[in-house]
């Protein structure tokens, strides 16, 4: 047989190797419609956006979910901590509403705490307490407290308690102040 055939392939002179056989029109077709179909696609959704934005917006609701849905509180809750990076403050916030099963309920009925700071060169906690023998008793036992909210909150969330004594009354300077005194001492320390 001589000549080119139909079901022969020719090779390339210069790679050696064999050319893939020509489209056929029926294949070539097929890719038309296919381009055509993706053009139409392409045009139908842009004209639909343009429809959208004239209308007020976008989104629509439909029958499948998306970020707009409404939200059981709780998680609604944790989705914003996460966003703002609010976890440690809240975690330590936990601390403050669990305060008399982390330290006791003795210990609880004297000292509370007040505030948190979460600079993270410094992290601490303040805890004011009704006497001074209180508050002399939780400095002893701080290091102790310190591990202890560092294994509930994670480690390095605390890393040092600020003890305060009862707040006194104010000091007033009358007539009968003796001079160089400091006012109420031990009780108020």
């Amino acid at each position: 047989m001589s000549g080119t055939g139909a079901g022969r392939e020719s090779s390339d002179p210069l790679s050696g190797a064999a050319k893939p056989p020509e489209a056929s029109g029926v294949d070539l077709a097929r890719v038309a419609l296919r381009a055509a179909k993706e053009q139409a696609r392409a045009r139908g959704a842009a004209v639909q956006q343009k429809k959208q934005s004239r209308r007020g917006g976008g989104l629509r609701s439909g029958a499948r979910s998306d970020g707009r849905d409404p939200l059981p509180l709780g998680s609604a809750i944790n989705r914003l901590i996460t966003e703002r990076g609010w976890e440690t403050p809240a975690a330590v916030g936990g601390v403050m509403g669990r305060w008399p099963q982390i330290v006791g309920d003795d210990l609880a009925k004297h000292c509370v705490p007040l505030r948190y700071d979460e600079d993270p060169a410094e992290r601490v906690l303040t805890v004011q307490c009704d006497s001074t023998a209180w508050a002399t008793q939780l400095r002893l036992l701080a290091p102790q407290l310190v591990a202890r909210l560092n294994t509930d909150l994670g480690h390095g969330t605390v890393r040092v308690i600020k003890v305060l004594g009862p707040g006194g009354p104010q000091r007033r300077f009358g007539p009968l102040r003796t001079p160089g005194s400091r006012g109420p001492g031990d009780t108020y320390g």
